[in-house]
């Protein structure tokens, strides 16, 4: 299980030949690089590239470098980032564009371990970033390039242990000194365009003949799923005369704290109040990360609102709603 420098060169050779154009690929002396660079790793953090390109298009449109994107308010950056997933990303992003300006001169730090002190940056983000803004010799493993060498040798990376004995005995091949940056990029768009997770294009692949996931007739990579939780929730919103949906930031679905949704209560069939004037409008199912919600949605209408809770009206565009927000005040919509 030895890489070597040949191999190196060939991927290399392949990325100059095949590489995207992407517009957070620019030249290693353009002002940009440093803005572009740290923006675009992280919205592709556990995001595909097709999915990320028009929001870091609206992003650079708005915020025309770093400096304006540090003097950004939480509510324009998360609004920029709506629909796009893993808010958390959007506030450490802020975060860290302030640092960077406020603190550090307009300068990414140069040691492994001062990068990994801002937000939102661990230690893929860190090496990545070491070798695609100062092209420094780093390993920068992700799932894409730990899946390429696992195919390469048919290593089975769910055993932690082969992927830490690989990467010893292979370091100075898993990076480039010349072309770090190049380097680090052809690995992860070789695994992204070619050695994909499902439907590998092995037939036009430039490793096939010296490939033993290719060559095997015993496949051991094995693509680990996501095991899918599901939950139940019912839904109560109150709306008013005046097209206007109650919303609050206390509810019960932890992964989305913090951000406003309808007023989410968890009851059992046998406790629902046919009283109150409930309505089922809807039973829908939706997906968010690796859970599964089946959802009843009820609504009433209501001039009174419960405390902590403030009107919005169901047109307002202007308030940053996550996206699982808004397809429930599209089926409130509804009722209008």
């Amino acid at each position: 299980m030895h890489l070597n420098d040949n191999l190196t060169k060939k991927f290399l050779a392949w990325y100059d030949n095949n590489k995207r154009i992407l517009p957070w690929r620019v030249s290693k002396n353009s002002r940009k690089r440093l803005y572009y660079r740290l923006l675009s790793e992280f919205m592709l953090q556990q995001t595909q590239v097709k999915t990320v390109l028009p929001y870091f298009k609206k992003f650079t449109k708005k915020f025309k470098n770093l400096e304006d994107l540090s003097q950004a308010s939480e509510r324009e950056v998360l609004k920029l980032w709506e629909g796009l997933g893993y808010y958390r990303r959007a506030k450490n992003l802020l975060a860290t564009s302030k640092i960077i300006v406020n603190k550090l001169q307009n300068k990414l730090p140069k040691n492994l371990d001062e990068m990994k002190k801002l937000p939102g940056i661990g230690d893929y983000t860190a090496n990545a970033l070491l070798a695609l803004v100062y092209n420094l010799p780093t390993i920068a493993l992700d799932g894409n390039v730990k899946r390429v060498f696992a195919r390469k040798f048919n290593l089975d990376i769910t055993e932690k242990k082969n992927i830490d004995r690989f990467i010893l005995k292979n370091k100075k091949y898993l990076i480039s000194p010349d072309r770090s940056s190049d380097y680090v990029e052809a690995l992860m768009e070789f695994g992204a365009l070619i050695c994909k997770p499902k439907n590998p294009i092995c037939k036009n692949c430039f490793l096939n003949k010296e490939c033993s996931f290719y060559k095997s007739k015993k496949k051991n990579i094995k693509i680990q799923k996501k095991i899918m939780k599901n939950l139940h929730y019912d839904i109560y919103c109150l709306v008013n005369k005046r097209k206007q949906i109650a919303l609050s930031k206390n509810h019960k679905l932890n992964f989305l704290k913090k951000f406003s949704l309808p007023m989410i209560e968890e009851r059992k069939k046998s406790k629902y109040d046919k009283k109150g004037n409930w309505i089922l409008l809807k039973n829908y199912k939706n997906l968010i990360s690796n859970k599964k919600l089946n959802i009843n949605l009820y609504y009433k209408f209501s001039e009174k609102k419960p405390q902590k809770f403030s009107w919005y009206s169901l047109g307002n565009n202007k308030v940053f709603l996550p996206t699982f927000t808004k397809k429930i005040i599209k089926q409130i919509s509804l009722i209008y």
